[in-house]
């Protein structure tokens, strides 16, 4: 089965399957896996970005083999259901993608699966499929049921020739590769000896529930999670979607869509497409988004003043801002959010211990985001985590130590500084 189904097309295929009533059909009219009820939402997301093409590329850039291999990845689902699709991406790639089995099952320690909850994912009713350069697709809905919180196993099995060309480097979760062989339905994590700490043609878990929606937490690596802890979850959008179940805003889901070193305006080698090129594909495009928090613009005022590098430049184009070239950019967002029907909230940018003048452009745009009512409802993330005695600075608690990245209990203070009166009514009743 080839797909070459766009973002665009995804979002129709979306509203068409979820307004179902009972069965719907594949893209080659068969009848789907599973039977169709409810609202289709995105459960957990991921945004890809390219990886850079050398031929000797630095040790954070150099891929794991994969050809005629096993991928086994693990997600946290942050809505439940009992109906489930795979949303792959090939969208960054310069290489088609096949895969010849996908399964999805509860993951146990490690690389290890429970045994009896591996379920086959299809694609038009198919075990296998290839995706050309460009393409994204959905699987066929498959009955299994998943729960919010818990983590799973999505196993892709590489075609022969198959190479990585795209990531979601920084997932900050440890995933595996297996030796030689599709080893997608291996209950035993003995296969999977290599680990990464990346993710792959994965972008989207979507599940079927009544009533449900998801926040879109799109942005750089504080949205990403960079430093925190590895395997448990503590980036902001994690504490987010505990914070919202605790106060009783359930069936809403909260999709990581960050990108370390991501930047609002420019493209880079190694961090992804400008978040304003991507904002539709990464934050709108998924299923039963009414929301989106925005965090991004620090490595924006940052780059510019970077050394250019010999040989992989991350860095490049070092591409000077002003706060209005900032502010630009987020009304740009902001059109395109509600012209999808969908509420922006913007977050304030974070203290880095920027030098004076960087620092400037950084409080002129806080004080934009604060005072100009442009954004559906503002986050103070600022306010939350900087020094009152130096607010150019992280409190020292909230501090990872490169006094840009927040710690795991700065991560907490941020979710703790959203106010969940603005997503009460994010969810449709």
């Amino acid at each position: 089965m080839v797909f070459t189904s766009t973002p665009r097309f995804k979002r129709w295929r979306a509203r068409a399957i979820a307004s179902t009533a009972l069965i719907g059909l594949c893209l080659d009219g068969s009848a789907l896996a599973a039977p169709v009820s409810g609202r289709w939402v995105t459960a957990w997301a991921s945004a890809m970005q390219s990886i850079p093409d050398l031929p000797d590329p630095p040790p954070l850039y150099r891929t794991p083999e994969v050809a005629g291999r096993t991928i086994r990845q693990i997600v946290y689902p942050t809505v439940s259901g009992r109906s489930v699709r795979v949303h792959l991406s090939n969208a960054l790639s310069r290489a088609p993608l096949t895969l010849t089995a996908v399964t999805l099952a509860q993951s146990a320690s490690g690389a290890a699966t429970r045994p009896g909850t591996s379920v086959r994912v299809t694609f038009g009713g198919k075990p296998w499929v290839t995706l050309q350069p460009g393409a994204e697709a959905d699987s066929d809905p498959v009955s299994t049921e998943l729960t919010a919180g818990e983590p799973y196993a999505i196993s892709l099995a590489a075609g022969p020739a198959q190479t990585l060309t795209a990531w979601h480097r920084v997932a900050n979760q440890i995933n595996y590769v297996s030796t030689p062989g599709d080893h997608s339905a291996d209950v035993r994590a003995t296969a999977f000896p290599r680990k990464f700490t990346e993710s792959a043609w994965v972008s989207g878990l979507d599940v079927q529930a009544s009533s449900a929606a998801a926040v879109a937490a799109i942005g750089d690596s504080i949205t990403d999670g960079l430093r925190s802890s590895l395997n448990r979850n503590r980036r902001w959008p994690d504490a987010f979607a505990r914070r919202l179940e605790q106060a009783g805003v359930d069936r809403t889901a909260v999709l990581n869509l960050g990108i370390s070193g991501n930047r609002l305006l420019s493209d880079s080698p190694c961090y992804g497409q400008a978040l304003e090129r991507r904002f539709e594909r990464d934050a709108l495009g998924h299923a039963a988004v009414t929301a989106v928090i925005v965090l991004i613009g620090i490595n924006d005022i940052n780059f510019g003043s970077m050394p250019p590098r010999v040989g992989l430049d991350c860095d490049f184009p070092h591409t000077s801002v002003n706060a209005r070239d900032l502010t630009d950019g987020y009304r740009r967002l902001i059109d395109r959010a509600h012209r999808s029907g969908v509420r922006i909230f913007g977050a304030t940018l974070l203290p880095a211990s920027l030098p004076p003048a960087r620092e400037a452009v950084r409080s002129a745009v806080n004080d934009w985001i604060r005072r100009s009512r442009a954004f559906d409802g503002v986050v103070d993330f600022d306010a939350a985590l900087r020094d009152s005695a130096h607010p150019e600075r992280l409190q020292r608690r909230f501090d990872s130590g490169d006094h840009i990245h927040p710690s795991d209990e700065g991560y907490a203070a941020m979710a703790a500084a959203i106010p969940v009166e603005m997503f009460a009514t994010v969810t449709p009743r």
